[in-house]
Order: structure tokens, then C-alpha cells, then sequence
């Protein structure tokens, strides 16, 4: 294994052990910056900005690995010499996406407010966030000059969602938080795991 992919390697651990700990910390009691958050936006869910925010998750939300998975679907069927690149990003996408459905409930938060489902990590950010990711490993190896662009989206998009939700009272803040941290800890283990990272230098 090379310094890079180790470097990689380590940093996804690093990120998914402070996955781990947030969760353990903030499990029992929500820390005052949640707290502040929670009542900063109390029953605004009901009221316009609410009503906007819930719009905005319903495009920044579970819909998007589906979507970018009919990408790389049909990227495969169009490039067969990117098949191979579509799948292991296909594969790293699941296993992103996968972290809520895990975490959640071994950490059985509760929300801020009554809500179907539990809390740790935000699974609509977990799915902005991942799309976000394999997004630009798919940009990095097929069109390195969107690299930039792509990143910028991504962070955006994933700051748009977490904020969203916690404008709409349905996860505190370090659920969001928690989520980027997931992903981005099996992200980069996964994606170095499957020879995605580093990145080319001469991409196809």
C-alpha cells in the first residue's frame, strides 16, 4: 500500500472514529449548541420558512443516490470502458448511503421534535452527502476540469441540507454533523479500498 492510499485509509478511520464518539456523546443529552438550534427554530416547521425548507429536502434528500445511480447505470451501458469505474462507484455509493441505516439504530437518538424514525445520523444529509462524494470521484476520473466545481456543489448542497433540516426541527445539529463524518469516513475507505483514490493523474 502506498503513503497516499494509507494517508486515505487513516483519515477515513479518523472521521468515522469521531462518528463514533459524537454519537456516543451526544446520545444521551443534546450538547447546548443543539439545544440553542432546536428552540432558535421552534415550530417553524409550520411557517414559510418551513414550508420551503421541506421543498428543498425533498430534492436534497434520499432521491439523489437513486438518481445518480441511473447515472452511472447509464453510463455503464453508453461507456463500456467506464463500466468497471461506474461500479466501483456504484459500490461505494450503497455503502455510503448504507451508514444511517446502520447507525440509527444502534444509536436510537430521538429527535428534537415528534418525528417518525430516529435521529443519529440525518439520512437525508447522508444522502446529499454521498452523491456529493461519488459525484466528484466521477468527475475526478472522467472529467478532472469539473474537479473544482463539483467539490464546490457538493459542500454547498450538503450545507443547504443539514440546514434544512434542522430548520424544519427534525434533527439537531451534530445529527447533520455526524453524517458528513460518516460518509466521508467509508467514502474514503471504500473509495481507496476499490483503487479509486488517489485520483489519476491522467484520468480516462
Amino acid at each position: 500500500m502506498t503513503l497516499q492510499r494509507s494517508l486515505y485509509t487513516l483519515a477515513g478511520a479518523l472521521l468515522l472514529i469521531g462518528f463514533i464518539v459524537l454519537g456516543l456523546f451526544v446520545d444521551d443529552r443534546p450538547p447546548p449548541v443543539d439545544v440553542a438550534l432546536a428552540d432558535a427554530f421552534h415550530g417553524q416547521y409550520a411557517r414559510p420558512a418551513g414550508q420551503v425548507a421541506g421543498l428543498v429536502t425533498n430534492v436534497l434528500g434520499p432521491v439523489l443516490p437513486f438518481a445518480l445511480g441511473a447515472v452511472l447505470a447509464v453510463l455503464a451501458w453508453r461507456r463500456r470502458d467506464l463500466t468497471v469505474l461506474c461500479v466501483k462507484l456504484a459500490v461505494v455509493l450503497v455503502l455510503c448511503r448504507m451508514t444511517s441505516l446502520i447507525a440509527k439504530p444502534v444509536f436510537y437518538r430521538e429527535r428534537p421534535r415528534e418525528f417518525p424514525d430516529l435521529s443519529y445520523p440525518s439520512g437525508h444529509v447522508v444522502a446529499v452527502a454521498c452523491t456529493g462524494f461519488v459525484a466528484v470521484l466521477l468527475c475526478a476520473w472522467t472529467r478532472p476540469h469539473l474537479t473544482r466545481l463539483a467539490i464546490t456543489i457538493a459542500v454547498v448542497a450538503t450545507v443547504v441540507g443539514a440546514f434544512c433540516r434542522v430548520v424544519l426541527g427534525v434533527h439537531w445539529l451534530t445529527d447533520t454533523a455526524g453524517s458528513v463524518l460518516a460518509v466521508g469516513g467509508v467514502g474514503l475507505i471504500s473509495a481507496t479500498g476499490l483503487g479509486l483514490l488517489p485520483l489519476p493523474r491522467d484520468p480516462a
